[in-house]
């Protein structure tokens, strides 16, 4: 496997997109990975970038990647065959991580990565239908073997459900609007396609506001995405199952690409690493001290060379902490 400018070329020739903010992953988790028999759990391992570089760094370290996505997962296997020995490839929704880690008899972990949000692959294939850049079937669903499609969301729930929908998860100002027009749209004929759809939401946006602020469907298809692959439902029980099954000395780093995401992502971690002592007794209790230690400042992003190199890296947030103690 070789590098080849911001792509790695993968053993049959497929270019694959380097992993965001990779070194600053690598050196948040490393110390937790040093000693001998640590794990690693990559909850999401996409196109395995990130598990491929904790490997490569730690040759002692037993992988566990975790992926909704049966193409991702095929994807990972090739790109880290080299470590099969080493590696354990699960097809789960990453909030069961307790489960897997039962099924292969493993209590605790020393390291847990969440990088969310939707992987390059689904982006880029567009059959997948996350695109409003590509004619597909609008179907957004990161596991296909099961779940409603996003064109079972549009063709199926009220206005009132899509506009909630378009509002809390694509923070849609004009969600009402969009909602409608679908609703409109569909009493004609289905939708089925993501041009379709990106045009009905087009035509549904008034025409200043469509002339700043990207394409103007974006927004909705993210609130259809996270919709259909419940994804802030999965992430909300996902956090504190993960931090479960983290050792003492133990760290956890999420990558977010939206506000909902990382507001989630701020609020489980704040509440381990707060001392939870009343305000009114003069000294700290022992058993509510902070369980957890935060690494980062806030949420981290990435430098302008990275941003410059990969777009789609802008928007991520990066947070990391390590687990001090048990309550």
């Amino acid at each position: 496997m070789v590098h080849k400018g911001d792509a790695v070329v993968m053993p049959d020739g497929e270019a694959a997109h380097v992993p965001v903010m990779l070194d600053r992953v690598v050196e948040l988790l490393s110390p937790s990975l040093r000693a001998p028999g640590a794990v690693a759990v990559d909850a999401t391992l996409g196109l395995g970038g990130h598990a491929e570089a904790l490997l490569t760094a730690h040759e002692g370290l037993r992988l566990i990647g975790i992926d909704r996505d049966t193409t991702a997962l095929d994807h990972g296997r090739q790109r880290l065959s080299p470590f099969t020995d080493r590696v354990d490839l699960v097809h789960a929704v990453y909030d069961d991580i307790p489960g897997v880690l039962d099924r292969l008899g493993i209590a605790e972990v020393q390291a847990v990565l969440l990088d969310l949000g939707v992987s390059s692959p689904q982006l880029d294939e567009a059959e997948r239908g996350f695109s409003y850049s590509h004619d597909a079937p609008l179907d957004m669903r990161m596991d296909r073997t099961q779940g409603r499609s996003a064109a079972d969301v549009v063709n199926t729930f009220s206005a009132a459900k899509l506009t909630r929908i378009l509002r809390d998860y694509g923070e849609e100002r004009f969600a009402p609007r969009i909602a409608r027009a679908i609703v409109r749209e569909r009493g004609e004929r289905p939708i089925g396609s993501t041009v379709r759809l990106a045009e009905i939401v087009r035509t549904a946006i008034p025409a200043a506001t469509r002339r700043s602020g990207g394409h103007p469907a974006k927004r909705t298809f993210q609130a259809l995405r996270i919709e259909v692959n419940a994804e802030l439902a999965v992430l909300e029980r996902a956090l504190p199952a993960a931090l479960s099954r983290l050792a003492i000395g133990g760290r956890i780093a999420v990558l977010s690409y939206h506000s909902l995401e990382d507001r989630l992502t701020k609020r489980a971690l704040a509440a381990l690493a707060t001392d939870t002592t009343p305000r009114d007794l003069p000294v700290l209790l022992p058993d509510q001290q902070p369980e957890i230690r935060l690494l980062t400042r806030g949420a981290e992003t990435p430098d302008a060379d990275e941003t410059e190199r990969n777009p789609r890296a802008a928007s991520v947030r990066l947070r990391a902490a390590e687990r001090e103690r048990w309550r």
